[in-house]
C-alpha cells in the first residue's frame, strides 16, 4: 500500500494557492501534512480542493492558531493514523524570546519522554515506532543552523530518533531556498527531511505491513 503526501512549511507558494495547478498537480495525493508556519486559511484551501485530510504542527509563527485554527487535526504530541500509516506530531522552536510556540531543550525533552512508553511498545512489535514524526525544527545537528538562536534544532528530536526510530522525521523551519545545505539525511535509520516549502513523498509499507 502507498500514501502520498504533500508536505508544506514556512512559505505560502503562490502555485499552492491556484485551484487548476492543484488538480493538476497533485490529484493523487490523499494526505496534506503541515510542519508549520502556515496561514490557517493557505491549509484550508489546499485541503479542500484536494479534498483531503490535514495533519499539522504549529510553527513558532502560528501563535495565531489560538484564534482560527485550520480545519484539520492538531498533531501535537498525539499519534493518529491515516490509512495504515501513523503520524506523531511535536510543535514549535527552541525558546529563543517570548512566544507561545517556543520551548526550551528540557521541556522539550520531558514531551518526548511522556510519549516514549507508548513509542517504544509499539517499536518492539514491529521495529519502528510511526512511520512519520512531524515537526516544525529539526533535530539538532541535522540541518539545523547552530549559529542562530532561533533556528536551532531540538537535541530532545536525536532522543526521540535513536530511542523510537520513526521511519521518517519531516521538518521545516530551515530555509532551503539556493540549495545551501542538505535536506535529507539518514540517522539511526530514521530519513530525516526538511520539506520546506513544499515537498511530495509517497510512503510504502514497510515489509509485513504497517501493524
Amino acid at each position: 500500500m502507498t500514501l502520498k503526501l504533500l508536505a508544506v512549511s514556512d512559505v505560502a507558494l503562490p502555485q499552492l494557492q491556484d485551484s487548476t495547478y492543484l488538480c493538476r498537480t497533485y490529484a493523487d495525493v490523499r494526505l496534506l501534512v503541515s510542519c508549520g508556519d502556515m496561514p490557517a486559511s493557505y491549509l484550508d484551501y489546499i485541503s479542500s480542493v484536494l479534498n483531503v485530510s490535514l495533519y499539522y504542527v504549529r510553527g513558532n509563527h502560528d501563535e495565531n492558531y489560538v484564534e482560527r485554527q485550520p480545519g484539520g487535526d492538531d498533531l501535537h504530541r498525539r499519534i493518529l493514523r491515516a490509512d495504515r500509516f501513523s503520524f506523531l506530531g511535536l510543535e514549535g522552536s527552541i525558546r529563543y524570546n517570548r512566544g507561545r510556540v517556543q520551548y526550551t531543550d528540557s521541556e522539550m525533552f520531558s514531551i518526548v519522554l511522556r510519549l516514549m512508553p507508548r513509542l517504544l511498545a509499539l517499536r518492539s512489535v514491529r521495529g519502528y515506532s510511526v512511520d512519520v514524526a512531524v515537526t516544525h525544527s529539526p533535530p539538532r545537528g541535522i540541518h539545523d543552523l547552530p549559529g542562530d538562536r532561533a533556528h536551532r534544532g531540538f537535541r530532545a528530536f536525536r532522543v526521540l530518533i535513536a530511542w523510537a526510530r520513526p521511519r521518517y522525521l519531516l521538518h521545516g523551519h530551515i530555509d532551503t531556498w539556493g540549495n545551501r545545505q542538505a535536506v535529507e539525511t539518514v540517522y539511526c535509520g530514521t530519513r530525516v527531511i526538511n520539506i520546506n516549502p513544499s515537498r511530495v513523498l509517497a510512503l510504502e509499507e514497510p515489509p509485513g505491513g504497517s501493524g
